[in-house]
């Protein structure tokens, strides 16, 4: 079931109505949005719900076991067990073909060529997702830092949680699980700041990105019959739309589950207002870098020990982010760029030296933060052409378009209308980029400012009514 749908415009109410009307009982609670978030999924394609079901008996019974034992060698068991099944899961579905195709490819050096057409396997939605966070749950309980739970409709409802179970964030268990053990409280001004953001996500998805999504879809398929200046346009664009597509999900994942009293942690944070490409990555996707640091580059040396020890670690973490997002040689190349970028501010002891908000307590940047904002951002444009290109070669001729003569040439395609509905949008993030959110207005407010509120969401919602896209659009990270 997709967000911007009719289908959840019907969902979402019932659902509410009837979680609220139990008064406060946790186990019926609990028991609705378990159900719920299986129907929710199960929209899509009832067959893997069988899936996530293995995923949560399996890490619920080694959480239980992994708490029962002090056996150093069991527990290691236990953990490679939990590791090996949602990895096995993950690899077949997602991986397996593009293993294979490599596999074969490589006898070609030999001589010898192999035809196989692979397995006609279908991704299911957001099994990136859930799978790392079940497996975030039992790697806790085995170092210690969590105590399993008894409660398996409360584990069984925080797997499959439905706000955040296809494209994040990606909750640690130490955060949401011990939530569906407290008794919950409707919260009027929790419920109308969740509307809020839920309503500025719509915004995000539905106006920027879908409309962006025309334009980068026409460029990118028709790449060669672009100057250098209209692919740069559709790079651009792809920067919003990619921008728009999964931080817009977030905010309506995360404004969900405020309205069903949970708190899911922040995943965007106005990341391309960053002055380097470590602080974008510190408010880009925060749930998936931050698994990533404390599962794989903390564990594996950080930025302790020598040189090329760091430099391993670091290209690690990156090309398995960039593996993560698809098998495509593509993904990998973007994450190894990004590698490239971090690894020169992580050498020279850089990569934590813009820690706060730009320009606090400013209106305008200073010249200096200007120029570091806008080559972050173009750094981060150029590696995104690899993300979105269908291939390693296709982006390669992207960027030699992009970094010729033609580059100076007038565009052939250039929405106006779209660009200066982009330009506010900037700008109205810039002067909320010390909320956590854009459209986060004060409850307990005076009349005027209530007024000023309506206002400011009736613009918002007319906008969303007169500039969505003609079509329904998937969410990008779906795919993942």
């Amino acid at each position: 079931m997709l967000f911007n749908s009719i289908d959840f415009v019907v969902f979402l109410p019932i659902l509410l109505v009837g979680y609220w009307s139990l008064n406060q009982n946790l186990k019926l609670q609990n028991a609705l949005v378990f159900i719920a978030s299986y129907i929710f999924y199960g929209w899509w394609d009832w067959r893997f719900l069988g899936l996530i079901f293995l995923s949560t008996i399996v890490d619920y019974s080694i959480g239980r076991e992994l708490q029962k034992t002090d056996n150093h060698k069991r527990r290691k068991v236990l953990l490679y067990v939990s590791i090996s099944v949602n990895l096995g899961i993950l690899g077949f579905f997602k991986y397996f073909n593009f293993f294979l195709d490599n596999f074969l490819e490589a006898f070609t050096f030999f001589g010898q060529n192999f035809t196989f057409s692979g397995l006609k396997i279908i991704l299911p939605v957001g099994i990136s997702f859930y799978t790392f966070q079940t497996l975030s749950y039992t790697i806790d309980i085995y170092r210690k830092k969590l105590n399993a739970t008894n409660d398996f409709l409360a584990f069984s409802a925080f797997v499959s949680f439905f706000p955040q179970l296809v494209a994040g964030p990606i909750e640690r268990a130490s955060n949401l699980l011990p939530q569906f053990s407290v008794k919950r409280v409707f919260n009027k001004a929790k419920a109308i700041d969740g509307l809020q953001q839920m309503l500025w996500g719509f915004f995000k998805k539905m106006v920027i990105a879908d409309n962006c999504a025309v334009y980068v879809n026409e460029i990118f398929a028709n790449s060669s019959d672009y100057s250098g200046s209209t692919l740069l346009l559709g790079a651009v664009l792809f920067a919003f739309q990619i921008y728009g597509d999964f931080s817009g999900y977030s905010d309506i994942a995360i404004g969900t589950a405020r309205l069903f009293g949970f708190n899911l942690m922040k995943n965007f944070d106005f990341p391309y207002f960053s002055r380097d490409i470590a602080e974008f990555w510190r408010r880009w996707h925060i749930s998936l870098s931050t698994w990533f640091r404390d599962y794989l580059y903390i564990p594996l040396g950080g930025s302790r020990g020598g040189t090329t020890l760091v430099i391993r670690n670091v290209f690690i973490i990156f090309i398995v982010s960039g593996f993560w997002h698809g098998a495509n040689w593509t993904f990998i190349v973007w994450g190894a760029l990004n590698g490239f970028y971090f690894l020169s501010l992580l050498l020279r002891n850089k990569n934590r030296a813009h820690l706060d908000t730009v320009a606090e307590g400013r209106l305008f940047p200073k010249l200096k933060e200007m120029l570091r904002i806008l080559s972050t951002f173009t750094l981060t444009v150029l590696a995104w052409i690899f993300f979105r290109a269908d291939s390693v070669t296709h982006a390669l001729e992207i960027l030699s378009g992009v970094f010729s003569p033609s580059l100076f040439k007038s565009f052939e395609v250039f929405p106006k209308g779209l660009l200066m509905l982009i330009l506010l949008f900037v700008l109205t993030e810039w002067l909320n980029r010390d909320k956590d959110y854009c459209l986060m207005l004060p409850f307990a407010a005076s009349w005027k400012q209530k007024l000023i509120n309506t206002f400011i969401i009736a613009m918002v919602f007319w906008s969303i009514v007169v500039w969505q896209a003609n079509t329904e659009v998937e969410f990008i990270y779906f795919q993942f």
